[in-house]
């Protein structure tokens, strides 16, 4: 019996960022040198982002706060709060983010409800509180006071692929498993000025979201999109460990991101998804779909000609990136579902998803559309 995803959904908050506004904010801080300025423009010029979401109400120019903390609209300054202002950000909004994404799915599901919850399994890098985020979900939507809780944290933009192998495991391990997931990262928590190269890119591409999912043996009713998940796979590259970091400062999370990172994607995709195909006796021909963390522009065209993909196989991942940016361990879960709703796709059809993080860490995952 296979373990199946379904109600796959996801959240975002109200305000919107419009990624030339931003650029031009960013362009503009006393503090930055001539250099600094130059990279801001070809940072957000080139990232393939249009818009962008955050939980940041003062990003926005319709009103002004009485006492900003992160923007002064009138003097459009960018300003630097301490982690734990950040953090207390992050508990409100993302908490609030996890339970409406949370619901979402339940509610998606037709034959589960809060109580058939066996399982929650909450996933972000942005922030911090205990009681966490799967305590949160369980007394606010009502489930069970026994529901295994479990929670993962700080591993960056591949979280929600293990997360979903750990639902699969559950599943397979108890055949009455109702696994929920769902990742939420506030990344533009941690954004700011800075002259900083690794980061200025970070200002420009990472954005707040949220996805939830379903996760059991119960089968899709009929006329409902779903996926069967297949099989997983973790590689680490040989390099990349000083390239892609995550660590905490004084002034919120720091992000190190080498413009190495699409170079070590290019000279090791193939073996990462070896493992993945070997396993599963397939090939690459035989994978309709690619589900494609956008980490940036350039990651997404070093994959597409590595892996000799189509443009059209592309399409999902680059259009998260354009509307949605790079919402860190959520993204993945945003390519998956434009994949499970688009017209085209197909019953029997597989997909393979990928994600970046940390380490260099290559998650792959199978899936086949139910």
């Amino acid at each position: 019996m296979a373990v199946t995803l379904r109600a796959l959904e996801t959240a975002v908050p109200q305000t919107v960022l419009i990624q030339a506004e931003v650029r031009d904010v960013f362009a503009t801080q006393p503090d930055l040198t001539r250099l600094a300025q130059r990279l801001v423009s070809a940072s957000f010029d080139a990232s393939g982002i249009e818009r962008r979401h955050s939980v940041i109400d003062e990003f926005t120019w319709d009103r002004q706060s009485e006492d900003p903390q992160f923007f002064d609209r009138d003097r459009r300054l960018l300003l630097s709060p301490g982690t734990r202002v950040r953090n207390e950000l992050y508990i409100d909004r993302g908490g609030k983010l996890f339970v409406e994404a949370a619901r979402k799915a339940i509610d998606a599901c037709p034959d589960v409800g809060a109580h058939d919850i066996t399982h929650v399994i909450t996933v972000s890098c942005t922030g911090f509180f205990a009681p966490g985020p799967d305590y949160l979900i369980v007394r606010e939507l009502g489930l069970g006071v026994d529901v295994q809780r479990y929670h993962l944290g700080f591993m960056g933009c591949y979280a929600s692929m293990p997360a979903l192998r750990m639902a699969k495991q559950l599943c397979e391990a108890d055949p009455d498993a109702v696994v929920l997931v769902v990742s939420v990262e506030v990344c533009t928590l941690h954004v700011r000025s800075s002259t900083d190269p690794d980061q200025i890119v970070a200002a420009s591409l990472f954005a707040d979201g949220a996805g939830a999912a379903i996760i059991s043996h119960r089968p899709p009713q009929s006329g409902e999109r779903a996926f069967n998940l297949d099989g997983f796979e973790t590689v680490i590259t040989p390099v990349g460990e000083a390239d892609m970091a995550w660590k905490i400062g004084d002034q919120g999370f720091e992000m190190v991101l080498s413009t190495y990172v699409p170079h070590i994607i290019d000279e090791h995709i193939e073996s990462a998804i070896a493992p993945l195909l070997s396993g599963d006796g397939s090939r690459k021909e035989d994978v309709a779909h690619w589900a494609i963390h956008p980490g940036g522009r350039s990651i997404l065209d070093k994959v597409e000609a590595k892996l000799e993909l189509t443009e059209a196989q592309l399409v999902p991942s680059r259009q998260t990136l354009r509307d949605y940016g790079n919402m860190s361990s959520a993204t993945v879960l945003f390519v998956l579902k434009q994949i499970l709703e688009a017209p085209d796709t197909e019953s029997g059809e597989r997909v393979l998803a990928m994600a970046f993080g940390p380490g260099l860490t290559v998650e792959t995952g199978l899936l086949t559309v139910a």
